[in-house]
């Protein structure tokens, strides 16, 4: 019996080391890059809002419609701010300057009398003032021209004050007139949801007749030639991550194609539930035809080497260790890398033989 073990255990360690798969250094091109995945959006694109609450009157474009900027989308019934609207024009116009003059002219003409009369009482009185002086007249005469002197003068002050007292207020009036009409007539056009931006309309959320308030979205409108890359990146990648970086895309609606875009934007703000960053990249070519909303696989080239010393990740221990083929373990200094495969900058040479560990 202990022979038998003696002749089979030989055989089982012969068996196991033919199994040991052995591996030479390549020497290729090498990409690290950062994967992200995320979704299409149409550039400027956003959803649409009422700015008042009301019921949809009309909608006056369907989905895929092309638009311009300031084109009606939505029409929601106004009958209420029309009226307040008129109502604010009439005031406008009562309040208006010209159509205050009657005023204006009456004010002038008795500050202008109360002016007239002043001179003349002050006139008077400063005659009979001379003539007591030269001891002609009597005191009372005197005294009778000085009060009607001083009351000239204060009903020629209070009319001054009325006048200008007017004046400011039909300014006022009329200046608030047209402030409400302005607010009314801004009112009035927000019943008209337009269009922000050239652009395309890609869906339409409510139906004639519903009821919205500013929370309400009632469509979406987008650019309709260029789109944007929304990828999500990982917090422990966002840090290698800079504008003008190469982007290449594969998407699931064009299947084995991939294209090229560039990073344009990087979002410094982290979201919480996912631990990732909002990072944008335009496409240098974009195909042919696009929809918002289509998901993407991206991967962000960092660095590219060529005639790297490369060797499968799987390989490297720890991110320094190797062990060559006889057994040895040596240690490494590593590079670049990608999902399989790893440069080696130092430590072995392109005829040294691997081990490779089982996967």
């Amino acid at each position: 019996m202990k022979k038998l073990l003696l002749l089979i255990l030989p055989f089982f360690i012969f068996s196991c080391k033919s199994k040991v798969e052995k591996i030479k250094p390549t020497i290729s091109s090498i990409t690290e890059s950062v994967y992200a995945s995320g979704l299409v959006k149409s550039k400027n694109q956003y959803q649409v809002f009422a700015t008042v609450s009301g019921i949809i009157q009309d909608i006056l474009v369907s989905e895929g419609d092309t638009i311009k900027a300031g084109s009606i989308l939505f029409a929601l019934a106004d009958d209420a701010q029309r009226l307040n609207k008129e109502n604010a024009a009439l005031n406008a116009q009562f309040a208006d300057l010209k159509a205050n003059t009657g005023k204006l002219n009456e004010a002038k003409l008795l500050l202008e009398l109360a002016k007239n009369k002043m001179k003349n009482d002050s006139a008077l009185f400063f005659r009979q003032k001379n003539l007591w002086a030269q001891e002609v007249g009597t005191k009372v005469e005197l005294e009778q021209r000085e009060l009607n002197y001083q009351n000239a003068k204060t009903n020629y002050y209070s009319a001054k004050v009325k006048h200008d007292d007017l004046i400011r207020q039909l300014d006022l009036n009329a200046a608030l007139s047209q402030k409400n009409l302005a607010i009314s007539n801004k009112m009035e056009s927000d019943f008209a949801i337009r269009s922000d931006i050239d652009g395309i309309v890609y869906s339409i959320n409510k139906n004639k007749g519903e009821i919205v308030s500013p929370q309400t979205a009632l469509g979406v409108v987008g650019d309709a030639n260029n789109f944007i890359l929304e990828m999500q990146v990982d917090e422990y990648d966002i840090l290698k991550i800079r504008k003008g970086q190469r982007v290449i895309v594969t998407l699931d609606s064009y299947k084995g194609k991939s294209f090229e875009a560039v990073v344009t934007k990087i979002n410094p703000f982290m979201n919480e539930r996912n631990k990732t960053f909002l990072v944008e990249s335009e496409f240098v070519e974009a195909p042919k035809l696009l929809y918002p909303n289509i998901s993407f696989e991206a991967n962000i080239v960092l660095q590219t080497k060529e005639n790297a010393l490369l060797i499968p990740r799987i390989c490297v221990i720890h991110d320094s260790l190797v062990v060559k083929g006889n057994g040895d373990t040596v240690k490494v200094k590593t590079g670049l890398k990608d999902y399989q495969k790893i440069e080696i900058i130092s430590g072995l040479t392109a005829e040294d033989v691997l081990i490779k560990p089982k996967e």
